[in-house]
């Protein structure tokens, strides 16, 4: 699928009200550029005549699903949707209106790159948008991209790649390359939406008949900010406490028990995920982060699935919560895992510092976080993504420093002592309580 809409015609898939900025006022120019390109006067001009635009992006605000936003749409048909000055002149002022007005903005974005007509002065304009973009972030607004066909080159590597979030339409080109400048044996599927959303690049691929929805849905998310910590969820599995940490530990690794698919459906009215760690990875297995409404609020989350967790899942979180931080949207986050991936794989995607990364980011972000422990607690991978003073249990789950079994091994006691080194360790959660590491109250606890 290539959406080849024109910027305007794009624009109205997703507002109705669709209001232009004023335009900045135009640099002066020697003739045919500022490398005396020749005829790139006459190529602006027949792409002028062709679109009906001055320029290679359209900007301005409208209301997607009533929440009202900067809007910046490509026009491919002029020159490719390449930046040059005037493109980055146009696209500072849209910056700065957003940051003087507190909008959101939503790059609509369909370009094959720099203009190279305009050589070096019109590379130079990724570093304007960049700036350009880390204000905008630094004031606390959020940045949601849409990639249309083709998003290349340094449009792709900062409008899109650089957004808070990012959607794509089905099937477009996406990718650093442009498809006249790969190698020649490239497989031309690594450069499709789909191929970014796998690699953790971009958060979903969205078809245009569902888009202004989808895109209204994130809006209203990311735009209510709130101060106060998200409620603790209720429990959803055993009521009654663990007579002995074994019994603790078999509970929580029932396959019966809830996981967090469950507390996030019940908790919920309805949310959007967030996908990609950003560095080419992705944990849909192991790790579900995104945004939710939960009683009229925001709510952010990142929940662990009961599985080992992979690098790609500490990152994502990671993500999750400075973004949340941002925002100024608390933070939600279940935990439930046996330990952190330790195959050799994941050593080489960086386990480690996925993990120190994401004890940083815990430490650090000034929303409340709460956490609830909903199945497995296995050691510092569990505790990477539990909120320090703010996590509760379940009845039908455990906290341990070690699995029992590996403590046992450690110790180099036989199988037979691996129930009584369960209880050695402490790990129910009335144990967590009296020592404690978790909190009590909010109806956990019979």
């Amino acid at each position: 699928m290539a959406d080849r809409l024109s910027a305007r015609a794009f624009l109205a898939l997703v507002t109705d009200d669709f209001r232009e900025l004023p335009h900045p006022p135009g640099r002066p120019e020697p003739a045919d550029g500022p490398l005396g390109w020749h005829g790139y006067d006459a190529s602006r001009a027949r792409a002028a005549e062709r679109t009906g635009e001055r320029e290679s992006v359209v900007c301005g605000t409208g209301h997607v699903e009533g929440v009202r936003a900067v809007l910046l749409a490509f026009e491919f048909g002029f020159l490719g949707g390449s930046l040059g000055r005037r493109t980055g002149d146009r696209l500072e002022a849209a910056y700065a209106y957003a940051r003087e007005h507190r909008l959101p903005v939503v790059p609509l974005v369909a370009t094959g790159g720099s203009r190279m007509q305009e050589g070096m002065l019109a590379l130079t304009q990724l570093q304007r948008v960049a700036r350009q973009s880390a204000l905008t972030r630094e004031a606390g607004l959020a940045q949601i991209a849409v990639l249309r066909d083709p998003a290349t080159g340094g449009g792709w590597a900062t409008l899109g790649a650089g957004a808070d979030v990012v959607l794509a339409l089905p099937g477009v080109q996406v990718g650093f390359a442009g498809s006249r400048v790969r190698p020649a044996d490239a497989d031309p599927a690594a450069y499709t939406a789909e191929a970014q959303v796998a690699a953790g690049s971009a958060d979903a691929v969205v078809p245009a008949g569902e888009l202004r929805a989808t895109l209204g849905r994130w809006m209203r998310l990311l735009t209510a900010p709130s101060a106060a910590a998200a409620p603790v969820p209720g429990p959803l599995g055993a009521r009654d406490l663990p007579l002995s940490g074994w019994d603790a530990v078999r509970r929580a690794r029932s396959p019966e028990r809830p996981r967090a698919g469950a507390y996030l459906d019940a908790y919920f009215t309805h949310r959007v995920a967030l996908s990609g760690d950003r560095c080419g990875g992705t944990d849909p297995a192991g790790m579900l982060c995104g945004f939710g409404e939960h009683a009229g609020r925001t709510v952010a989350y990142a929940a662990q699935t009961g599985a080992a967790t992979r690098p790609a899942g500490y990152r994502t979180a990671a993500r999750l919560l400075r973004l949340a931080d941002r925002l100024g949207i608390p933070v939600l986050t279940l935990v439930d895992t046996p330990g952190a991936a330790n195959d050799a794989e994941a050593e080489r995607q960086g386990a480690g510092p996925a993990i120190a990364d994401l004890f940083v980011a815990m430490a650090s972000v000034r929303t409340p976080v709460t956490t609830l422990l909903i199945g497995e607690g296995g050691s510092g991978g569990a505790l990477a993504l539990a909120a320090p003073g703010r996590t509760w249990a379940t009845p039908d789950s455990y906290f341990s420093v070690i699995a029992p079994e590996l403590a046992a091994a450690i110790l180099k006691r036989g199988p037979d002592e691996v129930e009584a080194t369960a209880g050695q360790l402490r790990l129910r959660p009335q144990d967590l309580t009296g020592l404690g590491v978790i909190r009590t109250g909010d109806q956990l606890f019979p």
